[in-house]
């Protein structure tokens, strides 16, 4: 019987320090569990968000220079009106360009070289929608805070405003400075001779005013009241759409 009860009794005893160790080796597994997870959380990528309605510096060179891009000379923000690439032949290539400085309205003659660096110019961009004209400033309003920004007319925009039209606004530090249009606007035609029926070929053109008083070439077929597409960066007319 004494046999028997010390057999049993290290049994119990073998089973014992087995569960032991099952239960240590679960708590590391677990532990280990537990730390890799909170690596994970640690070393997990952070992300990056970006100002919302800011236009960043990029670099770039003379020879990606397009019309109504915003660079920076001498820390002064300027619009490319017009640019042209010049490879003469004896000497290096160069760029030939018209810019309008934002601040000051003034137009200035550059001549870049081929390949020069670059800046285009930060500033931060928010959308507006024109509401009147007082005197010579165009006033529009900001449609989230209502608030009312006055700007001069610039030709190069003011053509093509109508009313109640929603258009990007830039600011440089702070200061309204230009307002960009969208790549297309829908207006009707307030003057142009009679359209010539049938004539739908596409060689001849006319002059035609535009309801916001711009003024571009149009097909021989257009009439008065007509609704067309005009491309704002180029003044080209698109098609007719009324």
């Amino acid at each position: 019987d004494n046999a028997w009860v010390n057999r049993t009794r290290k049994m119990a005893s073998a089973m014992m320090s087995l569960n032991m160790a099952k239960g240590v080796a679960h708590n590391m597994s677990a532990s280990r569990s537990l730390r890799g997870s909170a690596s994970l959380r640690l070393t997990a990528p952070k992300r990056t968000i970006a100002a919302r309605g800011r236009l960043q510096v990029v670099n770039l060179s003379s020879n990606d220079l397009k019309n109504g891009m915003s660079i920076l000379v001498d820390g002064t923000p300027y619009r490319v009106i017009e640019f042209l690439h010049v490879k003469p032949g004896k000497g290096s290539a160069f760029v030939r360009s018209k810019l309008k400085n934002y601040l000051t309205g003034n137009s200035v003659e550059k001549t870049f070289r081929a390949g020069e660096k670059l800046e285009q110019a930060d500033m931060e961009k928010s959308a507006m929608q024109y509401t009147y004209k007082d005197g010579d400033d165009y006033v529009l309003m900001d449609m989230q805070t209502y608030e009312e920004t006055r700007l001069m007319e610039d030709e190069s925009w003011a053509k093509y405003l109508k009313e109640g039209m929603e258009v990007d606004v830039l600011q440089f530090e702070g200061k309204v400075i230009d307002v960009q249009l969208p790549l297309t606007v829908t207006l009707a035609v307030a003057d142009t001779d009679p359209g010539e029926k049938g004539n739908t070929a596409q060689g001849g053109s006319k002059p035609a005013t535009l309801e916001t008083g711009a003024v571009i070439q149009v097909p021989l077929f257009i009439n008065i009241g007509d609704m067309i597409d005009v491309d704002t960066r180029d003044n080209k007319y698109l098609k007719r759409t009324g």
